[in-house]
C-alpha cells in the first residue's frame, strides 16, 4: 500500500530528475521545499518518505547529474586518443553541456553550493570532495600520458590538472552569467593554446 500522502502514480526516478533540475538552477540553499515538491509533483511528507531529507535528496540529485549530464564531459578521458585530445574534448564537451538549450546553465557540482554555511556544511563538503576527486582523475590521466612517453617526466600533472579544471569551472560561472556557447568554446580553445607551455616542463616553471 502506498505511504500516506504519496500519489499512486509516484515515479521516484522522474521526481528525482525534476529535483535535480531545481537544484541545478537554484543551488542547494536557493531551492525551497515548496519549489522542490511542486516540481516533483509530491507533498513534503512524500518527499521525506521517499528521500529522507532535503540533503539526502540533493546528494541523489548530484549523483544523477554526474551519471547523466556528466557522461559526455568525463567520458572524454575514457576514449582512445592522446591526453591533449582528451583535455580538449573535456573542455569542449563542458562548453556544450553548460550552454545546452532548455537546461539550467553551468554545472551543478560547481555551482550547487559555493559558500559554506551552518545549514549546508555537509553539502558544501560533499561537492568540494567531488571536485577534488575530479582533479585527481584528470591528473591521473596526465600521469598515464607521462608513463606512456607522451608527456615529459618533468610535466607537473597536478598543476596542469588544476589549471584546466579552473578553466572548466570558470566556464561554468561564465555560462551562468549568460555567456554564449560560442564564447565558451572560444575559452576552451584558448586554454588549449597553453598546452605546449604547460607540458614542456614543470607547471610552476612553464610561464617563467
Amino acid at each position: 500500500m502506498p505511504r500516506k500522502g504519496r500519489p499512486r502514480s509516484f515515479d521516484r526516478d522522474s521526481a528525482l530528475r525534476q529535483a535535480m533540475r531545481v537544484f541545478w538552477k537554484k543551488g542547494y540553499d536557493g531551492a525551497s521545499l515548496a519549489e522542490l515538491t511542486t516540481a516533483m509533483g509530491i507533498n513534503s511528507p512524500s518527499l521525506y518518505a521517499a528521500f529522507g531529507s532535503k540533503e539526502a535528496l540533493f546528494r541523489e540529485a548530484v549523483d544523477l547529474y554526474g551519471a547523466t549530464e556528466g557522461v559526455d564531459i568525463w567520458g572524454a578521458f575514457e576514449r582512445p586518443g592522446s591526453a591533449r585530445e582528451a583535455i580538449a574534448a573535456f573542455l569542449r564537451a563542458s562548453a556544450r553541456a553548460f550552454s545546452e538549450p532548455g537546461d539550467p546553465r553551468g554545472c551543478l557540482i560547481v555551482l550547487g553550493a559555493l559558500n559554506v554555511s551552518e545549514t549546508n556544511a555537509e553539502v558544501f563538503r560533499d561537492l568540494s570532495e567531488r571536485r577534488m576527486s575530479s582533479a585527481r582523475d584528470l591528473a591521473g590521466r596526465l600521469k598515464q600520458a607521462v608513463a606512456a612517453g607522451e608527456l615529459p617526466e618533468s610535466a607537473d600533472c597536478d598543476a596542469i590538472s588544476a589549471f584546466y579544471l579552473a578553466v572548466q569551472q570558470g566556464m561554468s560561472v561564465q555560462a551562468r552569467d549568460g555567456a554564449s556557447r560560442a564564447a565558451l568554446l572560444a575559452i576552451a580553445d584558448g586554454a588549449m593554446a597553453a598546452w605546449d607551455a604547460l607540458t614542456a616542463g614543470s607547471g610552476r616553471n612553464a610561464g617563467a
